[in-house]
């Protein structure tokens, strides 16, 4: 196992794939870690050096007492890309996203390229009546996971976002004994991200600067407001490709893994053998 230690917190990583490719940092979403993307690796290592790592506060990384932030996962992030060696690509998931792009709205020099899908950036769309109420409408089960978390019963409330939130009814028997694991030990964290008060915002005119290539995608299967923000997003990023995937939803890396990793990749290739920011490209299309 390796571990670095950045910001104060001793952070695990894995670095994979052959060692002349462009290096590739992946990063997870909430309640997850690392082995998230374990079915997407052997295809991306074809090609890159990929690092894999466990978000502060997550699994086998250190978690440090005190409310966080997600600044403080951008500064993590920074730190382990400066090690790997700047600038690199960047694809993340979920609460991830939300982590790459507060990075590249203050930091784009450390990014090669960037795709994110499905960030829970929600204050980008406020003000929508209907967004508005369908967003409420969602909140109300993830309040009842977290008021679960912060009481202590992290199991139960584990158990409720997996079958009220994520997948359905009797989700959680069929999931594997190391996947509830993994989602019992981080629910103190994910209670943790949202009560950050900057955790679903972003800071939309810094983001405009960041000038680099840039993938951004929605499955067609996910809530309507994720859809909404990609594409509130994908006008804020100058030249960012916009890409729905048909019959996904939020996990496409866990669901459909070789798409998944066929539309990153094709990504990557389009940007070149050495893209910096300032490199553009426009591109919007749909996944079949």
């Amino acid at each position: 196992m390796a571990r670095a230690r950045v910001n104060g917190v001793d952070l695990f990583y894995e670095i994979k794939g052959e060692g002349e490719g462009e290096p590739l940092v992946l990063v997870h979403g909430s309640w997850t870690d690392h082995h998230s993307w374990h079915a997407v690796l052997p295809h991306l290592t074809r090609a890159h050096r990929v690092l894999v790592y466990d978000r502060r506060g997550h699994s086998l990384s250190e978690r440090p007492p005190g409310q966080g932030t997600r600044a403080q996962d951008e500064d993590d992030l920074a730190a382990l890309i400066e090690m790997l060696g700047a600038p690199v690509h960047v694809a993340a998931s979920s609460f991830g996203g939300s982590v790459a792009l507060g990075l590249a709205a203050r930091r784009p020099e450390l990014l090669r390229s960037l795709a994110v899908h499905e960030p829970p950036l929600t204050a980008v769309v406020a003000g929508d009546p209907e967004l508005d109420r369908l967003m409420c409408q969602a909140q109300s089960p993830i309040d009842a996971v977290m008021a679960e978390v912060r009481a202590g019963d992290s199991e139960a409330g584990a158990r409720r976002f997996v079958e009220e939130v994520v997948f359905g009814p009797g989700a959680w028997d069929g999931m594997p004994d190391p996947a509830r694991r993994t989602f019992v030990t981080n629910a103190p964290t994910a209670a943790d991200e949202q009560g950050d008060p900057d955790w679903n915002t972003v800071d939309v005119t810094r983001l405009a600067g960041y000038t680099g290539p840039a993938m951004l995608s929605k499955g067609t299967d996910s809530p309507q407001w994720f859809g909404a923000i990609v594409d509130r997003l994908a006008r804020v990023i100058p030249g960012a490709q916009a890409r729905t995937l048909r019959g996904e939803g939020h996990v496409p890396h866990l669901t459909a893994p070789q798409r998944y990793a066929d539309n990153l990749l094709a990504f990557l290739a389009s940007t070149g053998s050495a893209p910096r920011p300032g490199s553009r490209t426009a591109v919007s299309g749909s996944l079949d």
